[in-house]
């Protein structure tokens, strides 16, 4: 009997990175690969407790240690990088050793996240192929991979710092972007030097990749594709049939909604989440429950435990009372299937590549309120490219406003283009992904590259 063929999956520990990494492990494990799927300490344990049944039994979930103790914060997305970047090679390292040492099937090949190359460092060590997952848009790929450059064009500063608050290109065919919404300069300093210090370094390693696969397609992007030519499209992943159930979520879903959404009309709720890191202050708190309860429409809103300091205080004084018929308020969604449900008519969204993606892949416009990372970069796909969404504006004082967004809401379901181009662009990137398209193509080929020998 040959060997089996055994990836060794790493994702960077966020919730938006180990969501789209489990989905490339499930569609491996559905054609006869084992993946062992490294998560860290910390996260390991939220996915356990969020999971409603088995992974696939061909994916073993283990962890490393971030290298933070127990009590350090998460969040603190500077410390966790550095850390992370200088440990984890060595805990990855004596895990490699171990499984291919004493634990039967050794690995075949490092399957790791692009924004955590250094795990590339030890698949070389032990000669094993090295392949790079990238979760986000292409196009963010393209502005980090361009850091040095845009440090030597007077961009940034070498430490990361916007000089010039202008719309630049990186190629004709490409997003416009701003420096000050680069992914790195949305952090405070000295967060931001340590972070854009990590990118540096993350750049070497990355190149030695042999393969690099992302979560898009030719359809979604085809300028950053160009840029990046050896970066292989076998997205969106959920598009198709290949995954069954997701896993890799932190909290566990409350699928209670999806009964809830049953009993309202076709293409009449809002949904709005936000993802696993936005955070609100009371003022905007309030403004985003007054403006869904303004549009007098059913709205299913997904507001996490640690979304603003103080939840039970948070609403306004009476807000749940008077929506009660026809708004639902959970912890977190099965968002895959809600995206998909008839009822659901556009979604408030961060606008996180995922749910970018997601959104997307279910034909469903888009109202855009990014906060940091790749956000930004992602509405512009969303409103100026694709033009299925519409973003939401500020006030003097930074605040979206209650009146905004009951207005955005009825320009968004009243101009039915928006839906037609989301049902087209939908369509394209579905038949991408689906039966004979490039991606499943493209994901073929990758698979016929890990069996093949080395």
């Amino acid at each position: 009997m040959g060997k089996t063929h055994h990836v060794l999956a790493i994702p960077y520990p966020a919730q938006g990175h180990v969501i789209p990494l489990m989905e490339v492990a499930q569609c491996l494990a559905n054609n006869g690969i084992r993946v062992t799927f490294v998560n860290t300490d910390f996260n390991h344990g939220r996915v356990l407790r969020a999971l409603t049944g088995n992974v696939h039994e061909l994916i073993s979930l283990v962890s490393v240690s971030d290298g933070l103790e127990s009590d350090e914060d998460r969040n603190d997305h500077g410390k966790l990088a550095e850390a992370i970047t200088k440990d984890m090679p060595g805990k990855l390292e004596a895990l490699v050793e171990k499984m291919n040492g004493t634990e039967g099937d050794g690995i075949t090949c490092v399957l790791t996240d692009c924004y955590l190359a250094g795990a590339m460092q030890v698949a070389e060590k032990f000669c094993i192929k090295k392949a790079a997952f990238l979760p986000s848009s292409v196009a963010l790929l393209a502005s980090v991979i361009s850091a040095e450059k845009l440090v030597d064009d007077g961009i940034i500063d070498a430490d990361g710092t916007p000089l010039k608050n202008e719309l630049i290109r990186l190629s004709p065919s490409m997003p416009a972007m701003t420096p000050m919404n680069f992914a790195w300069t949305c952090f405070p300093d000295p967060m931001r030097k340590i972070i854009f210090n990590v990118i540096i370094e993350n750049n070497k390693s990355a190149k030695l990749a042999e393969w690099l696969i992302c979560n898009t397609s030719q359809h979604l992007e085809p300028g950053a594709l160009t840029f990046i030519p050896n970066c292989t499209p076998i997205g969106p992943l959920l598009a198709s049939s290949r995954i069954g159930k997701s896993a890799g979520y932190f909290w566990p879903e409350d699928s209670t909604c999806l009964a809830w959404l049953d009993q309202q009309p076709n293409n009449s709720v809002l949904y709005v989440a936000f993802g696993s890191f936005t955070i609100f202050d009371q003022v905007q708190f309030q403004e985003l429950a007054l403006g869904l309860e303004l549009t007098n429409r059913p709205f299913l809103w997904v507001v996490r435990q640690d979304i603003i300091k103080d939840i039970d205080e948070a609403y306004p004084v009476g807000f749940k009372e008077r929506v009660k018929n026809r708004g639902k308020i959970i912890n977190w969604a099965p968002q895959q299937q809600v995206l998909s449900h008839p009822s659901v008519a556009c979604f408030l969204s961060h606008c996180g590549w995922n749910s970018t993606v997601e959104c997307v892949s279910s034909g469903v416009p888009l109202l855009c309120w990014p906060y940091f990372a790749d956000q930004f970069l992602n509405q512009t796909y969303i409103v100026d490219h694709w033009e299925v969404g519409l973003g939401l504006d500020k006030d003097e004082s930074g605040i979206i406003r209650q009146d905004e967004i009951k207005h955005k809401v009825e320009q968004l379901l009243t101009d039915k283009s928006y839906k037609t181009k989301a049902l087209d662009l939908q369509a394209k990137t579905t038949a991408c992904a689906g039966g004979g398209g490039e991606s499943q193509k493209n994901f073929h080929k990758f698979i016929d590259w890990i069996k093949e020998k080395h």
